[in-house]
């Protein structure tokens, strides 16, 4: 399953590397040759998410790693690492954009040559391949649950939208309007900062040992009282670590069951969830007796 994780994650980073390297390239020669400034700006963007992309490859990498003596519990943690460098780079990038749309406003930069169609052209390429990267990244981090990949499509979306803010500035400029490419800029800022902090918290909620939500508990709950032999769920704790969660749990059977029959019950238990709940990494079962 792990290897599968790794292998998922990694396929996936190579991808958006490639594509991000045409991007970068078709983007920059588009804004060298038709004069644009916002085309040249966007060009930029796409190279940073090749280092983004890099950073989910060693992220994911580490976090596949088995457990070993000083890290019983694994390594899964660490993808969480990689997916809060990833949201501090996307807000960067999102205070970046509004920066710059703001010195502009101030200093009337905006007011500079009409670009040329080439570079509308890129924009809206742009726009229609960063996108359809958002979705590919998007369902293949939600297929391993990490979010490091999650965040790494985030990105692409912001690329995306980036591009759209270029693409308006760029056929306001045409249309004799420069100053919407500015103002469209901090809204593309905004919902890149949105972004951020979604990504940002879910990695730091994954890290702080917090509870699953009440409905998968009450699932796990349903899903050994179903074993033979249990008669009641006595206590049930849950935590999340990284993308994997643990369980504790103790179950109630009848008092005068020898040790090896409480054990198997505990054993059927324990394979039942772990069938079932795929995401469950560990269970610890203890049996407390019933008399009569």
């Amino acid at each position: 399953m792990k290897n599968e994780f790794e292998k998922i994650a990694i396929k996936v980073s190579v991808v958006s590397i490639i594509w991000n390297f045409i991007l970068s390239f078709v983007k920059l020669l588009a804004g060298i040759f038709a004069h644009s400034g916002a085309m040249i700006s966007d060009a930029v963007h796409s190279a940073s998410d090749v280092f983004s992309s890099i950073i989910v490859m060693i992220g994911v990498k580490i976090a596949a790693r088995d457990s070993d003596d000083e890290h019983p519990y694994g390594h899964e943690r660490l993808e969480c690492v990689a997916a809060i460098v990833l949201a501090t780079v996307l807000m960067a990038t999102g205070i970046g954009i509004g920066y710059n749309a703001i010195i502009k406003l101030k200093n009337g930069d905006y007011q500079n040559s009409t670009p040329g169609i080439m570079a509308l052209i890129a924009a809206i390429v742009s726009i229609v391949v960063k996108e359809a990267m958002f979705w590919y990244t998007r369902y293949y981090a939600k297929l391993i649950d990490s979010s490091a990949v999650m965040a790494d499509a985030w990105h692409h979306r912001s690329d995306a939208l980036s591009s759209v803010g270029a693409l308006i500035g760029i056929g306001a400029a045409r249309l004799g309007a420069p100053i919407m490419e500015p103002i469209a800029s901090l809204v593309i800022c905004l919902f890149i900062a949105k972004a951020a902090y979604d990504i940002f918290m879910d990695a730091v909620n994954k890290m702080v040992d917090r509870s699953c939500d009440i409905c998968l508990e009450m699932d796990i709950r349903k899903c050994a009282m179903t074993v033979e032999g249990v008669e009641n769920v006595d206590m049930l704790k849950t935590r999340v670590f990284g993308n994997k969660i643990y369980v504790d749990m103790e179950i109630a059977a009848d008092g005068s069951l020898t040790l090896n029959e409480s054990h198997e019950i505990a054993e059927r238990v324990h394979d039942e969830i772990e069938k079932n709940f795929k995401k469950v990494k560990h269970i610890m079962i203890h049996v407390n007796p019933i008399e009569g």
